[in-house]
């Protein structure tokens, strides 16, 4: 550990974790020391910021992830590729760092036995950082639940709709193998599955999973997989949990509970980071979710505030003070992961019920420590599936080239703007 009560950071990958960064300059526990990221756009971006703010000599900056291990901190923010973050993470601990990783926690269940036995030995603190757990509303939901407000649930919705068409080029920069391009229709599922699973606690047993059919206007950006992804999900005490995701045509974000004593959602047609509905007897009162975000979303614009309370518990949680649970674990991680990978092989069997194993038992995990059946050869091997169930469409490279030119042009427009 630095200084008495502050916790030295590095971020891994700058464009994510840019929110990470300027968290870390304005909170005062946390200290940035090094961000590390393989790509020269980002790196200007990032040295732009740091310049900007007084930090350009305050912090190191890598290329190369073996180089920015060794820097002289306490804790890491993995915002590298989503389908890389297991491996690093387990580097870190093993090295004896602390771990906030970013969506997803693992690609596949043998990664999954691998980062919780690496949590287990290591001691240090891993969090998952999956903010739609931390919008006001949502965090609304969670307290009103513990409190006992909605009794048990009984069945519960949660959807993130996002239709990244028009960022595309943003996001993937024309790579053919970037994991956005490879993802299949159930893999990014714990925006809409993991809000549900912190409000209530509950432990997924099984998952039935469906895949929507193939899109042409997605098809010329390079996308391979199905248009969205939908888990039913069976928890332990016998609740339902249907869960949509992927890149429909709108942007929605939307959390429904019904329990034994009342109903409550998040609003879809105002601000759907704050505002709650309830309904008791039919009687609807509906609550602006204020309290929860007041410092937050002044610190953090992005995602209103949210990534605020991803950090916050992190550190929190490192200098030992009290998180209320909010901290979300490498089990809770692979509660809100695993029935998206799941619903996948679900969707090869023909949409069957497909078990949800608990990692918290140890004797469960032997079944899983080989089981590498991803869409990621290189972790697969002989295992690897296609990114859509049916077979990967043909897309040709000019399709790709065609992305990658609206990259460079926005590149070239920002640049332009900042001389």
């Amino acid at each position: 550990m630095g200084e008495a009560n502050v916790v030295k950071i590095g971020v891994f990958g700058g464009g994510r974790g840019m929110a990470m960064v300027q968290f870390c300059t304005v909170y005062e526990q946390a200290q940035l020391v090094a961000i590390c990221d393989k790509d020269e756009e980002v790196l200007f971006k990032v040295r732009r910021y740091l310049k900007k703010n007084g930090l350009e000599d305050k912090v190191t900056l890598y290329k190369s992830f073996d180089d920015f291990i060794k820097h002289d901190m306490d804790a890491v923010v993995l915002a590298n590729y989503a389908h890389q973050h297991a491996p690093f993470a387990i580097r870190c601990l093993d090295a004896g760092l602390h771990v906030l990783s970013d969506i997803s926690p693992v690609q596949c269940m043998s990664e999954a036995v691998e980062l919780v036995e690496a949590v287990e030995r290591s001691g240090k603190v891993y969090a998952f950082g999956e903010n739609c757990c931390y919008f006001p509303g949502v965090m609304q939901m969670r307290e009103n639940y513990r409190k006992g407000k909605y009794g048990q649930v009984l069945y519960a919705e949660g959807e993130y709709v996002h239709d990244c068409a028009s960022i595309w080029h943003k996001i993937t920069y024309g790579e053919r193998e970037h994991w956005r391009n490879k993802m299949y229709a159930t893999f990014y599922c714990t925006h809409s599955i993991g809000p549900i699973i912190h409000v209530t606690g509950e432990k997924p047993v099984s998952v039935v999973g469906y895949e929507l059919p193939l899109s042409q206007r997605l098809l010329d950006l390079g996308y391979l997989k199905g248009t969205a992804g939908i888990e039913m999900i069976t928890t332990a005490s016998g609740a339902v949990i249907r869960s949509l995701h992927g890149d429909l045509h709108k942007y929605g974000l939307w959390f429904s509970l019904y329990g034994t004593e009342g109903a409550v959602e998040t609003d879809r047609k105002g601000d759907t980071y704050k505002v709650v509905n309830e309904w008791f007897d039919e009687k609807l009162t509906t609550t602006h979710a204020t309290h929860f975000i007041e410092d937050a979303e002044k610190m953090i614009k992005m995602h209103g505030g949210a990534d605020f309370y991803e950090m916050h518990y992190f550190i929190q949680k490192i200098l030992g003070n009290d998180d209320d649970g909010q901290l979300i674990d490498v089990y809770e991680a692979l509660d809100m992961f695993l029935p998206g990978l799941l619903a996948y092989k679900s969707v090869f069997e023909g949409n069957k019920p497909i078990e949800v194993p608990d990692f918290r038992d140890k004797s469960v995990r032997e079944r899983y420590r080989n089981d590498r059946w991803c869409v990621d050869p290189e972790v697969a091997g002989d295992q690897v599936v296609p990114s859509y169930s049916k077979g990967n469409p043909e897309i040709d490279d000019s399709v790709y080239e065609r992305v990658a030119e609206m990259w460079r042009e926005e590149c070239e427009r920002i640049r332009r703007e900042e001389e």
